[in-house]
């Protein structure tokens, strides 16, 4: 299959999330199309293997691959990579380096009830602060950092992953559609404060897709067969179609889609599930 190039020489995507998943997948894409990629993830021994396999993945289109195993919500985390960015900028030959696109697909909270029975059932108030930080406020202090730090160009992308939830109730998904709706205001304020610079902010909205964070939440399997049963082609949104998408905005000719939530879900949502039977 034919790959898209679009990225100027010595241009950056930075991942945040970059291991697997939307993330991973997107890096991938990314590189495909002519990006370096700056990677932050969290794993352990026993998920390891995924990040390493996604890194060799990118180095195999010829772009660089430079990974840190660090808590994307740490505030002291952040400073080192975005120091050790400024460090590799300053190394490069040839035209000046830049990120062109900074993408947010962390996907780390509690899911748990609002109100129940049983106190040890509900969330804390350290579950919500620490789930609205790592899904939402996380994207306006690493935006911050990059634009302070001089290192996006103009005409940068600021991507960041929302979900159904953020309009929509899900059992023990209340902690989660807080951070995802708050993600969308974000997006939508960052559009506006970043446009003298030519920097665009937009949220994607994937269809259901099966990733690790998907399995985490209850009664998967149900949203997953009613997506199947919705979408017109019968089947899931995979972490390729929306990498693809992603890339697709970083051309130059996507620079008017601005402060926008950008279904990537195949017409899933677009489809009454009360009359749409499979095979129709």
């Amino acid at each position: 299959m034919a790959t898209l190039s679009i990225a100027p020489p010595n241009s950056y995507a930075l991942i945040l999330g970059v291991s697997s998943g939307f993330g991973g997948h997107t890096a991938i894409e990314l590189a495909k199309a002519g990006y370096n990629i700056f990677g932050v993830h969290l794993d352990r021994a026993a998920t390891m293997p995924i990040a390493e396999a996604t890194k060799a993945e990118i180095e195999k289109t010829g772009a660089k691959a430079i990974f840190f195993n660090v808590n994307a919500a740490d505030e002291d985390r952040r400073k080192e990579v975005i120091a050790a960015m400024k460090q590799e900028f300053a190394s490069v030959q040839g035209e000046t380096p830049s990120v062109k696109v900074l993408m947010h697909s962390l996907a780390f909270g509690s899911l748990k009830m609002l109100v129940a029975d049983n106190p040890a059932e509900t969330l804390t108030q350290k579950q919500i602060e620490m789930t609205m930080d790592v899904m939402a406020n996380s994207l306006v202090y690493w935006t911050q950092d990059v634009f302070q730090a001089k290192l996006f160009s103009r005409g940068a992308r600021v991507f960041a992953m929302t979900s159904g939830g953020s309009t929509r109730v899900l059992p023990m998904y209340g902690g989660v559609s807080a951070a995802k709706a708050a993600l969308e205001s974000y997006i939508r304020q960052l559009a506006l404060e970043l446009a003298p610079w030519g920097i665009t902010a937009n949220a994607i909205l994937a269809g259901v897709t099966d990733t690790a964070a998907l399995r985490k939440i209850p009664g998967n399997d149900v949203l997953m067969n009613n997506a199947k049963m919705r979408n017109p082609s019968h089947r899931l949104t995979t972490p390729d179609d929306v990498a693809k998408i992603i890339t697709l905005l970083t051309h130059e000719y996507a620079s008017w889609v601005n402060g926008d939530v950008i279904r990537t879900d195949g017409g899933e949502n677009s489809v009454d599930v009360t009359w749409w039977k499979e095979g129709e």
